[in-house]
């Protein structure tokens, strides 16, 4: 048998290269921005997905400060700290994040209704 040179290929991964840019700077870091119906007319508004850097507790303070509600940080073990307020706070809280530059406009995600 005569030696050919044919060159196998190796494993490639398509996705490699997207899953490396991926993980650096400028990735998609969404807050999401949601009501829960409770009982009634009562509504709950959760914020889930605030960067490490900010303390929930503080940005809670000036948002119950601002609003003139009631609200609270829970523990959640998926989602991290999740800013829960009293009422359909939606469109307010993203014009503040926006307003505080916590987070670009691009980033926020409301859901509901």
């Amino acid at each position: 048998m005569s030696e050919l040179d044919v060159q196998i290929p190796t494993t490639f991964d398509p996705f490699a290269e997207a899953n490396a840019e991926d993980s650096g700077v400028g990735t998609k870091e969404y807050v999401h921005i949601r009501i829960q119906q409770r009982n009634g007319r009562k509504i709950l508004t959760t914020v889930q997905g605030l960067k490490k850097e900010f303390s929930c507790y503080k940005i809670l303070k000036d948002l119950k400060k601002e609003f003139c509600c009631n609200g609270t940080v829970v523990q959640d073990p998926e989602q991290g700290q999740v800013i829960q307020l009293q009422g359909d706070q939606r469109k307010n809280t993203s014009a503040f994040l926006v307003q505080a530059g916590i987070v670009k406009k691009d980033n926020i995600k409301i859901h509901g209704f």
